[in-house]
């Protein structure tokens, strides 16, 4: 599985390995066991968000996994409605003192804006003024590095221009058959790196005969080809399973997607995400 042992480094030094564990959906009483699960099988990165409300079940994950805490990646995110540098700072002590595991390697803004009101609405000032609490606490060591999610050039700008740190990451949704190419290029090209958030869109795509077939040429599943799909754009990616099974097979994916196949998963337009459509993040708004 070497897969698990590659890294991208962040444009502040420190690496990240290109595989990690997205922990949406797992209830806080099981995620200790999973991430624990996770790390056994060799995956070092780990990702959560106060939205998840499992910060304190992977955090004890990772202090009883048996590795040493400095070669663990652990990430959360600042919830989406806390748009002001006062409540950024209270949210952000509070999933340190969850998470317990002593400082956070990657913390991020969630979203541009709050979930209600995803897409639309100013809240310019208000992600400043968050980036600034995560900002001190990067300063004051107990978070490595910072970043964002959701954020389309405009927030990016938004920051690059008024923030004292550069993003280092963007989490977006980013698989075969949504694929942001301008986004992810304007990412490149300002040192940030692109976390793929649901690889394989949420699930919807397992039986599109098309990937299918693709999967098959490669001796592959189609969430192994996807997951190698991400890797391949220069991504981090983040498929979430609290499956053991699913955990060993994700890891699965030492081959290489030619040229041409990459070419056709970047056209490929699916998006449709059945009943998850009502999350914002599939809603198409």
């Amino acid at each position: 599985m070497p897969i698990l042992n590659e890294t991208f480094v962040l444009s502040d030094g420190f690496e990240i390995p290109k595989l990690g564990l997205g922990t949406w959906f797992i209830d806080d009483d099981v995620a200790a066991g999973t991430v624990r699960t996770a790390i056994e099988i060799g995956y070092r990165n780990i990702d959560t968000a106060q939205a998840y409300g499992n910060e304190r079940g992977v955090g004890e994950g990772v202090r009883t996994s048996g590795i040493p805490r400095e070669n663990l990646f652990v990430s959360t995110k600042l919830a989406t409605e806390i748009k002001d540098y006062d409540r950024a700072v209270v949210a952000t002590d509070e999933s340190l003192a969850t998470l317990d595991i002593g400082y956070v390697d990657l913390m991020l803004i969630h979203a541009p804006q709050p979930w209600d009101s995803f897409r639309s609405g100013d809240y310019a000032e208000g992600n400043l003024a968050a980036w600034r609490a995560l900002e001190e606490a990067q300063r004051a060591g107990r978070i490595r590095s910072i970043g964002v999610s959701n954020f389309l050039q405009s927030d990016l700008d938004n920051i690059l221009e008024h923030g004292t740190i550069a993003p280092q990451v963007n989490q977006i949704l980013a698989h075969a058959g949504n694929t942001p190419s301008e986004l992810i290029a304007y990412c490149a090209g300002k040192g940030i790196l692109v976390e793929a958030y649901s690889p394989i869109a949420h699930g919807e795509i397992l039986t599109i005969p098309r990937l299918v077939a693709m999967a098959q040429r490669y001796g592959a599943t189609v969430p192994q080809l996807c997951i190698r799909y991400t890797v391949q754009l220069g991504a981090v990616s983040l498929p979430k399973t609290a499956n053991p099974e699913h955990l060993q097979s994700n890891t699965q994916i030492d081959f290489v997607i030619s040229d041409e196949d990459m070419t056709t998963l970047r056209e490929l337009d699916e998006r449709d995400y059945g009943d998850s459509s009502a999350f914002p993040v599939y809603g198409g708004k």
